[in-house]
């Protein structure tokens, strides 16, 4: 079915939904760009990751596998999966958290558990934007590492596009998942 949008004389920015993107992805419309994400329908191109974001990312996503591996709940972090945000978005985490790491595709939306973001150049984006729009699509816990303050903001509790609960660890204190029991990581190696 066709949908009727408006007239309108103010020129408006037509939004990529995730099967816009995906399609253009599939027929190689980014492939000069390495990584891309759709967030809020805009495609945005992400940097390289240089050594402090790669090391601090290897190391947390060590940390955490490890602690996961130990509990009998069948939880897998997975490094740079695409999530299906629908409609407008398809973020690519630097972890995330699954009861699905199975399957063909992008990572269902509901089956994520924690997203951890490693932060150098993209704070802001991540602390706003991208908080707004796992906490809208009720994500039930949100890590971000900044990597040039050296802490960790834990957020957790989403409702109506914000985290209520909110917590900052420096590096070297453990971090204990609010929403995942039994997952604690120590951060004196980031």
């Amino acid at each position: 079915m066709t949908e009727h949008v408006p007239i309108t004389n103010v020129p408006t920015r037509v939004k990529l939904r995730v099967e816009d993107y995906l399609s253009l992805d599939r027929d190689g419309a980014f492939d000069g760009y390495g990584k891309t994400e759709l967030i809020d329908g805009e495609v945005v191109y992400m940097n390289a990751q240089h050594r402090p974001h790669a090391r601090i990312k290897s190391r947390l996503y060590t940390a955490v596998s490890a602690t996961l591996s130990a509990r009998s709940e069948r939880l897998e972090a997975l490094v740079e999966g695409s999530i299906a945000v629908p409609p407008h978005n398809v973020p690519e985490p630097d972890i995330t958290i699954t009861s699905e790491p199975d399957g063909r595709g992008l990572i269902p939306l509901e089956t994520v558990r924690l997203i951890i973001e490693v932060s150098d150049t993209t704070l802001r984006l991540d602390l706003d934007q991208k908080s707004f729009i796992y906490a809208a699509h009720r994500v039930p816990e949100y890590w971000v590492v900044d990597v040039n303050g050296r802490e960790v903001h834990q957020m957790w509790a989403p409702e109506t596009g914000v985290y209520n609960e909110r917590h900052l660890h420096s590096f070297g204190d453990p971090i204990t998942a609010i929403t995942i029991d039994g997952l604690t990581v120590t951060t004196d190696q980031l």
